[in-house]
């Protein structure tokens, strides 16, 4: 496997000034997941504008202080606004993905509705988003959630979208 450091696909900071979200460490409340190219993204699709990694950052402070399960981020942005036709949306690093949160906190995705999906959990996940960042929308399907709006393709990941 290539070193991260060599490999540029995948620099810490891209053309932008933008940063890769930290991969994960074990102090924070959050873990990383995703694909790009069909193979691990490793943080390659994870370069966040400042305003989206102080958002995800302080939600994984304010997370880990009331539940010891982390939360998964996916896409937020590729590095230097590459347009892989994957994802129209996750261009300026203000958009990203999370996933729903399971009842048996497994780093595994859940859909809303399955026996371990956490609906009581995912909507306080998503209210920390509303109450410490400029949220703009936050895409989801279970209809139970507030401050959600459906979308094709949310059934195990919300879209949370920052004003910039």
């Amino acid at each position: 496997m290539t070193d991260q450091k060599d490999d540029p696909l995948r620099p810490t900071q891209d053309k932008r000034g933008f940063y890769m979200l930290p991969q994960a460490p074990m102090e924070a409340g959050y873990y990383s997941y995703g694909k790009m190219d069909g193979k691990p993204d490793r943080g390659g699709y994870q370069y966040a504008h400042p305003i989206m990694m102080t958002a995800i950052l302080r939600v994984g402070i304010e997370w880990q202080a009331i539940d010891k399960r982390r939360f998964g981020v996916g896409n937020i942005s590729r590095a230097d606004r590459f347009d892989d036709d994957e994802h129209k949306t996750h261009l300026e690093g203000l958009e990203v993905d999370v996933r729903a949160l399971r009842k048996d906190g497994l780093h595994l995705p859940v859909r809303w509705g399955d026996k371990e999906y956490d609906q009581e959990a995912t909507a306080k996940l998503i209210g920390l988003f509303h109450t410490f960042a400029p949220v703009m929308v936050v895409y989801f399907n279970d209809p139970k959630v507030p401050f959600v709006k459906p979308l094709i393709g949310h059934n195990d990941h919300f879209h949370v979208g920052l004003r910039g």
